[in-house]
């Protein structure tokens, strides 16, 4: 039984290599659950074949589709719009207050919605006397928001694994997301995390 006096003995590397292996036994690995290693195959399958049929769909789109079509649901179309906008800044702001790590994923949506929101005045006023003035509400206010959305997000998920890192044993600055493995918290590119340490990668 190592008390606490040895446990401050050990230089930062030592505890850190030893809470490491504390988490390896104690939490078996999430890629381990042949389950998962299932739906991930599937996904990743059923993501390939979304994109190429959209990507036909969308050429179907551009070559078919009328320059002006006339709508009898163009107020109920924008209105459902932005009632969803003031709905998920409300469940953004709700998630702030409390604190919960589903604000993540509601500031991301938000930012979508306020992306799309951009695009639509764009792409429907071009041509129009109302095109500056939707230019200038993309570039003074739904865009900077939803960059202000977005990064703030990225800020919170580095944080979260800032705070994995550190309960899991690992030390040094948080990487890149797009380098940190999915269910893995060991930093950098070419580190095998210490639970999957001698078992080759899952088949895609």
């Amino acid at each position: 039984m190592i008390d606490e006096a040895e446990l401050r003995q050990m230089s930062p590397e030592e505890r850190a290599r030893l809470l490491r292996a504390i988490a390896a036994i104690d939490e078996p690995h999430l890629l381990d659950d042949p389950r998962l290693l299932w739906w991930r195959r599937v996904a990743v399958r059923v993501t390939a074949v979304v994109c190429v049929v959209l990507a036909g769909w969308t050429a179907v789109l551009a070559l078919t589709l009328p320059g002006r079509y006339t709508t009898a649901e163009w107020k109920p179309a924008w209105v459902g719009f932005d009632v969803a906008l003031i709905a998920a800044f409300g469940v953004t702001g709700w998630a702030l207050w409390k604190r919960r790590q589903v604000v993540i994923g509601c500031l991301i949506v938000t930012a979508t919605l306020l992306c799309c929101d951009a695009w639509f005045d764009l792409a429907l006023d071009w041509g129009t006397s109302g095109f500056w003035l939707s230019l200038a509400s993309a570039l003074v206010a739904e865009l900077p928001v939803a960059a202000l959305l977005v990064f703030r997000a990225r800020w919170l998920m580095r944080m979260t694994m800032r705070m994995v890192m550190a309960h899991s044993g690992h030390v040094g600055p948080v990487p890149s997301l797009w380098r940190i493995p999915l269910f893995d918290t060991e930093p950098g590119e070419a580190v095998v995390p210490a639970a999957t340490a001698g078992r080759d990668a899952p088949p895609v």
